[in-house]
């Protein structure tokens, strides 16, 4: 069975919206405007790329995604990667051509399908509608967590809302840098 690690940053109160300057969120860009950059501090972000074997999204988070992530290089690694966007609403015709495979999936009953297959880590970012039913739905196994030390109160969460039974979770790694950024690895237990 694949392992699907939910990745994130979030504020202290489990915002995760409009992270990297994305038009159109009320607080747009908090994880650069007000923190000094680490390279430490990201280190994460690269051992997902060299760990991961496919990358799993929502609609939104492909439609935001694949017109940037395709030519940026810190993302290089993602380019050849099998990708699975999970919409009820995309068609083939709407998925970009210059970012390697790409599966549209129908349901969670895909997504499961697809964890029960051979293969490497299953990585998903962004994409808070799909992180919720994920959730869920059970099939999330790992989250791998930027905290910024900030509150920002509005904003789409990380974690669903739903009320359903407590789901503990075994910390694995954490590292607080001198920013005030924490990483927190997570496994769901099951």
């Amino acid at each position: 069975m694949r392992t699907l690690i939910s990745t994130a940053f979030i504020s202290l109160d489990g915002v995760m919206e409009g992270p990297g300057g994305e038009p159109g969120y009320r607080n747009s860009g908090w994880t650069f405007k007000d923190f000094e950059f680490l390279p430490e501090a990201y280190e994460i972000k690269g051992r997902e790329q060299q760990e991961a074997a496919a990358i799993l999204l929502g609609r939104a988070s492909y439609e935001a995604f694949s017109p940037v992530w395709p030519d940026m290089e810190e993302f290089a690694e993602y380019k050849p990667m099998p990708k699975y966007v999970v919409s009820t609403t995309l068609k083939d015709t709407d998925l970009v051509t210059n970012w390697g495979d790409t599966t549209i999936l129908r349901s969670l009953d895909e997504v499961a399908a697809l964890k029960e297959t051979e293969g490497g880590p299953i990585i998903v970012h962004g994409s808070a509608s799909l992180n919720h039913a994920l959730s869920d739905a059970g099939l999330i196994d790992r989250y791998h967590l930027l905290v910024f030390p900030v509150l920002l109160g509005a904003g789409k969460r990380l974690f669903s809302a739903t009320d359903k039974d407590t789901q503990k979770l075994r910390l694995v790694e954490q590292e607080a840098y001198g920013n005030g950024i924490q990483k927190q690895v997570f496994d769901v237990v099951r």
